[in-house]
């Protein structure tokens, strides 16, 4: 056990200050959690998300790395398979593509691979969306190329509660994580949170308001616009049910099923662009396990196919409460 305690105070923390407070818990309940990544230890992050980090643990559990994304996946692997529990972190999700090698063919596949004698318990963080004015490779949204591949669980948090909460399921489960982090509202939101310890259930969807007449399921960042359509739509006497998915491989479909067979109808969010998104496997699912109880398509409100314009753009881009309102208007009225 480390000589580091971490209490159990509760903080009204934005979103970004819950990751970092429950690197800090994990880290000071198990000596073999790890943290590693770029200007992560002396700098705290691009976005502090691991600050303090260093000071309170070390440089031999908090290590800077080379800019070198196929070498941090590498390194992360090899300490997992021998006893650690890594917490590795691309800068952006714009930069994990040079060690998408190494996380789809290795860690992955490590438990299939040696018949159960290896497992890879790991982290691998990433700030990810848009919304930041950010320049090119920064404001990417391919959370679908990571839930195609058996052996990743990926998991999205959208409020400073569930990040703490997730992101410590994550770090104790006993095999490799994508965790997303929404950029966009890192320091838009914030919550009081007790660090206490305590995790979220994997693998499951959230009811974040109940309601009869439409689904609205999303996740990340869009939650937050979500949730605003749904106030306002409220206003015009639509009762909307809104559902943050959070592990978005493997997928809940169990929560969505039961809730659009209560309501009849579903609307679908994501930032992500529309072909082969999340949203077209969750709108799949509705329709081979609750096709009967849909009174209206499916609707999805999604980015575009298109690569993520520059900040001057971006607002056109991004689902709007707007575009929610409109989708739900629309499933409605048929």
């Amino acid at each position: 056990m480390s000589k580091v305690q971490a209490s159990a105070e509760t903080r009204d923390i934005t979103l970004v200050e819950a990751v970092n407070m429950a690197l800090h818990r994990a880290m000071a309940d198990d000596d073999n959690v790890v943290v590693l990544g770029e200007d992560i230890a002396t700098n705290g992050g691009v976005f502090r998300a691991t600050v303090g980090l260093k000071e309170a643990f070390g440089f031999k559990r908090v290590m800077d790395t080379p800019l070198a994304e196929n070498l941090i996946a590498g390194t992360a692997i090899g300490m997992a398979t021998q006893g650690l529990r890594p917490v590795a972190e691309f800068q952006f999700m714009g930069f994990i593509y040079a060690g998408m090698e190494q996380v789809i063919s290795h860690a992955a596949r490590m438990r299939n691979r040696t018949r159960g004698r290896l497992h890879c318990p790991l982290v691998f963080r990433a700030p990810f969306g848009g919304g930041i004015h950010a320049p090119e490779h920064h404001s990417e949204s391919t959370e679908a190329l990571f839930a195609h591949i058996p052996g990743l669980r990926v998991v999205i948090p959208s409020s400073p509660q569930r990040a703490y909460r997730l992101l410590l399921a994550d770090i104790r489960n006993p095999d490799p994580v994508i965790f997303l982090e929404p950029k966009r509202i890192y320091r838009a939101v914030t919550q009081s949170v007790k660090d206490n310890g305590e995790a979220l259930p994997l693998d499951t969807s959230f009811t974040l308001r109940e309601g009869d007449d439409v689904t609205l399921i999303t996740w990340g960042a869009c939650v937050q616009e979500t949730l605003q359509a749904a106030d306002k739509l409220a206003e015009q006497g639509v009762s909307c049910e809104v559902i943050d998915v959070a592990t978005v491989s493997p997928l809940d479909r169990e929560t969505l099923l039961c809730s659009v067979a209560k309501t009849g109808r579903a609307v679908i969010v994501h930032e992500a662009c529309r072909n082969g998104g999340v949203g077209a496997e969750v709108a799949a699912s509705i329709a081979e396990g609750a096709f009967l109880d849909l009174q209206a398509p499916v609707v999805r409100v999604t980015g575009y196919d298109t690569i993520m314009p520059y900040y001057r753009n971006e607002q056109y881009y991004l689902p709007q409460v707007e575009d929610i309102i409109g989708a739900v208007e629309q499933v409605i009225a048929l």
